[in-house]
């Protein structure tokens, strides 16, 4: 088969507004979590980024691995997620966060992502066909 691959330097556009969005809030909180898999590239990536910029930043695959120490005395805690992390998965880390006494949680506004990948047309079925 033919396969186009993309130009090597190329990032996910998911990916890059993360890392974007994780250098805006970095300087913001005290400590990082990051939701995703130990496997990601993408969401080790993210808490390489907050370490990089001088923040302990941790990184869970589900609630159950967030560990209080790492968020004892934190005023400002961070949270992002990888880019396959799914939101439930996200909304449990929160209601973890709230255990360990989060009082309020606040969404920070980043890079609307409204990129659309159309299926090729050899997959397309006509709607009167």
């Amino acid at each position: 088969p033919q396969i186009h691959e993309p130009k090597k330097q190329d990032i996910c556009y998911a990916t890059q507004n993360r890392q974007d969005a994780v250098k805006v809030l970095t300087p913001q909180v005290d400590v990082l979590i990051v939701v995703g898999s130990p496997t990601s590239s993408n969401s080790n990536r993210l808490r390489e980024v907050a370490q990089r910029m001088g923040k302990p930043a941790y990184m869970v695959d589900c609630a159950d691995d967030l560990r209080p120490e790492w968020v004892s005395g934190a005023r400002q805690i961070g949270l992002t997620a990888g880019a396959s992390a799914p939101e439930a998965l996200v909304e449990q880390v929160i209601a973890r966060l709230r255990q360990l006494g989060a009082v309020s949680v606040r969404s920070v506004d980043g890079v609307t992502e409204s990129v659309q990948f159309p299926l090729p047309r050899g997959l397309v079925v006509k709607a009167d066909s």
